[in-house]
């Protein structure tokens, strides 16, 4: 075997495992917190961070199980992994600067809240800084990116007015008023965006050099 096949050879085998790690740690992350969770799970599924961890779950599933699947495939696409890079880093960014601190957790929850908002995020980020091919991103990308966080604020503010229940106190109509939370959707769509083109242009760096 040549020293170009034995790099090709570990550098497939780390991806593997690195696969691995993240579809187990997501997996458990998602299916421990529907367990500890008391209330209903349509209450748990309308939180940005469990479609997001659920998202990965599915993702690095399909591509250990199924790689040459329609949906192994499609999972495996530098646009695809770029998406789900920057909703992560936006889950991680959000809660541990704003949110982190609100509820005290312990135990089992803390564990979980830890695999949630620190463990999956910085070990998909770092699939995507050594994995991912660099180059290919153009920056339209980042504007087709702002429709699944786009889609989940509507969902939250139409089942907040329903339900009167909101998954983040930045939502809160309640408490803040239509108002002040389309202000600070808005702000979170500019930093979806501003993220979003960040990661391109690193991208674009990555692919030169």
């Amino acid at each position: 075997m040549t020293e170009s096949n034995k790099n090709n050879s570990t550098g497939y085998s780390n991806r593997f495992l690195l696969e691995i790690l993240i579809a187990l740690n997501a997996c458990v992350a998602v299916v421990f917190q529907a367990y500890l969770t008391t209330g209903g799970l349509g209450n748990l599924f309308s939180y940005f961070t469990i479609l997001t961890n659920l998202l990965i779950a599915i993702c690095s599933s399909t591509i250990v199980l199924f790689p040459n699947s329609n949906l192994g495939i499609f999972f495996k696409k530098p646009t695809v992994l770029s998406a789900i890079t920057l909703y992560i880093f936006i889950v991680a960014l959000v809660y541990n600067t704003v949110l982190r601190g609100l509820f005290p957790l312990d135990g089992w929850n803390f564990f979980v809240d830890t695999l949630l908002h620190v463990i999956v995020p910085i070990l998909f980020i770092v699939y995507w800084f050594v994995f991912v091919p660099k180059g290919t991103l153009q920056y339209k990308n980042g504007i087709s990116w702002l429709l699944f966080p786009f889609a989940y604020l509507l969902y939250s503010l139409l089942r907040g007015e329903l339900y009167g229940w909101y998954p983040y106190p930045f939502l809160n109509v309640i408490t803040f008023g239509y108002q002040k939370v389309i202000l600070n959707s808005c702000v979170l769509i500019a930093v979806f965006l501003l993220s979003g083109v960040a990661l391109i242009w690193l991208d674009k760096k990555l692919g030169r050099s």
